[in-house]
């Protein structure tokens, strides 16, 4: 053996030779095709010659698992995975560069007019807002769309340049852009990255498409009181259809005079504030206004004191809903009325008869794996005053059992929190009057500055990874991997229902991308790089650096973000408010 392990040495060396230094470089896309060129040609060369196999627009692409813009010079072989619009890190490479085009062709066409970039809506798009004028009007939005399309077809270049950060602040100061002045005040670098497009240049978070030519699928609509820039959702190239979503709509307006209320207008302005000493100011202005809504929303229901008999939550994930479910029921206290919960999860039908998915798991989340038909008979038993034995389900076996038995007199009130809380398919047995359905999310308006967002999904993976670190134990890499599934769930089973509500409860607060970030930023950093995780968790580490951070000690024990970082006071509030006085059953 030794023998002829040095013979295949021998052989190896045999076929080893001087060489020169290589002048190509090759891209293994992750489908197995192999492309050449010349040492520091652009990946977008590489991925315009395989074009015709990516399905959708290609945007970005990984790199040895490090996302890259399609300028990226490629300057020795790598391993690439191209990222479509389908494509979540795609997605928002061409959701940034269509706002930019936005910007730009309002500021040829309206040099006076300020845009500001407020939230996304759920059929695919960003609502935008007007300042310095009045609303475009739908007749100048078909102005500002052409010039779009025209910059488009000319497939103008988007180049970028780093500039120093004396120097960036100074372009802002001049244009007037007064966020960005206060934004850059904090930034720890001493260079700006900066996007220009037909001499234009401005700041954007994140990476951008080489050129205008790619920003084909878009629409401006008039939507007041301002108007939204459509762009595909999903995967597909298509725009969806305007949906109407005034509740919505309404809490972020609520939301905007908060911070007017507070004087806060974007991320630099918390930042000073919190460098003022007004953080404990802040988190009391907020909490109480938190306090002021769910008392609202508790008057509201004790007003049809003795007609509504149910009260439905529903959310995505880490909105909250578990702290604003017990404030909610010390507010309804508080109004003279006994809430007691039920668990939808009590009501799956035995494991073996569980819907399955394509892949032949168990799917817990669709509205058939709940028993509708049990459900809906004992809520409308207890309505009518009668003595219902609620089920108790097992995860161990699989099989409901009986659990405790309960009686409602006038002044009890059911409380249910569950995905299906807003589809109407959830309880058709029971009368509409004797509902009351409450949708609770963390609806964030508060961001870097007006031409760059801070989405809502962000503000909920970073209260869920504080949150699974501290009570499950998993690292921010197992949350990250589990949260495009959640979110898929949440556009199914969610987000279509939610003007079904009574009221919208924004569990947001102003401060808490603060509060968490010395939390959060220990466990994102454990992600390391080529891990997976690690191109999100470089991501949100990214604009984190934006915000000042603060201590959580002054947070109130019953702030709904105790929920994530700990110390919760209502935790041993549950058998105090829900179990009213029920009876184990037989």
């Amino acid at each position: 053996m030794a023998f002829q392990s040095i013979t295949q040495v021998n052989g190896t060396l045999n076929a080893v030779r001087p060489g020169t230094p290589r002048t190509t470089a090759q891209v293994w896309f992750d489908d197995g095709r192999i492309y050449e060129a010349p040492v520091g040609t652009p990946l977008e060369a590489y991925i315009k010659a395989a074009e015709p196999a990516w399905p959708l627009p290609v945007m970005a692409a990984l790199i040895d698992d490090e996302l890259r813009e399609l300028t990226y010079h490629i300057e020795r072989d790598v391993e690439v995975t191209p990222l479509s619009m389908a494509h979540w890190d795609g997605s928002r490479v061409y959701r940034r560069s269509l706002t930019f085009l936005l910007l730009v062709a309002v500021h040829e066409l309206f040099p006076e007019a300020q845009i500001n970039i407020d939230h996304s809506v759920t059929f695919g798009g960003f609502f935008c807002e007007v300042t310095g004028r009045q609303n475009f009007t739908p007749d100048e939005l078909a102005q500002i769309e052409a010039r779009m399309r025209q910059i488009v077809e000319a497939d103008a270049p988007i180049s970028k340049e780093r500039v120093p950060l004396r120097e960036a602040i100074e372009i802002f100061r001049r244009r007037g852009e007064d966020d960005k002045v206060r934004l850059l005040s904090y930034r720890r670098k001493d260079y700006l990255t900066l996007y220009r497009l037909r001499g234009l240049s401005d700041y954007f978070h994140g990476y951008m498409v080489p050129s205008a030519g790619y920003l084909r699928y878009f629409a401006l609509t008039y939507y007041a009181p301002g108007f939204i820039l459509r762009f595909p959702i999903r995967n597909t190239a298509e725009l969806q259809p305007v949906v109407e979503y005034p509740k919505l709509i309404h809490v972020f307006r609520e939301y905007g005079q908060t911070l007017r209320l507070l004087g806060i207008e974007d991320v630099g302005s918390l930042d000073q504030s919190i460098d003022a000493g007004r953080a404990n100011e802040i988190i009391l202005v907020a909490e109480a206004l938190h306090e002021q809504r769910i008392a609202q929303i508790a008057t509201q229901i004790a007003g049809r004191r003795g007609q509504v008999k149910l009260v439905l939550m529903a959310g995505p994930s880490s909105s909250g809903k578990t702290t604003f479910a017990k404030r909610l029921a010390v507010q309804l206290l508080a109004n003279g009325m006994r809430p007691i919960a039920i668990g939808l999860d009590d009501y799956f039908v035995d494991r073996q008869f569980t819907p399955r998915d394509e892949q032949g798991n168990y799917n817990f989340e669709i509205l058939e794996a709940l028993d509708l038909k049990l459900f809906n008979q004992q809520l409308l038993q207890l309505m009518a005053g009668e003595q219902v034995t609620l089920p108790h389900f097992n995860f161990v076996t699989g099989k409901r059992e009986p659990g405790v038995t309960i009686q409602l007199g006038p002044e009890h009130v059911l409380l249910v929190e569950g995905i299906h809380g807003l589809n109407p398919g959830l309880v058709p047995a029971i009368p509409s009057d004797r509902i009351f359905r409450i949708f609770i999310s963390a609806l964030t308006q508060l961001n870097i500055d007006r031409h760059n967002r801070v989405p809502t999904t962000d503000t909920r993976l970073i209260r869920r990874i504080v949150r699974d670190a501290r009570t499950r134990g998993y690292s921010a890499a197992d949350t990250i991997s589990r949260w495009q599934s959640v979110r898929r769930g949440e556009r199914e089973f969610i987000f279509p229902y939610q003007e079904n509500a009574d009221v919208m409860f924004n569990s947001a607060l102003v401060y808490e991308l603060s509060a968490l970030k010395p939390l959060v930023e220990p466990l994102l950093l454990q992600i390391e790089p080529g891990k997976p995780g690690h191109v999100e968790a470089k991501r949100l580490l990214a604009f984190l650096q934006w915000f000042a951070p603060m201590p959580t000690d002054p947070i109130p024990d019953n702030s709904i973000l105790r929920e994530f970082v700990g110390g919760s006071n209502l935790e041993s509030l549950e058998l105090q408010i829900f179990g009213a006085t029920p009876k184990k059953g037989a």
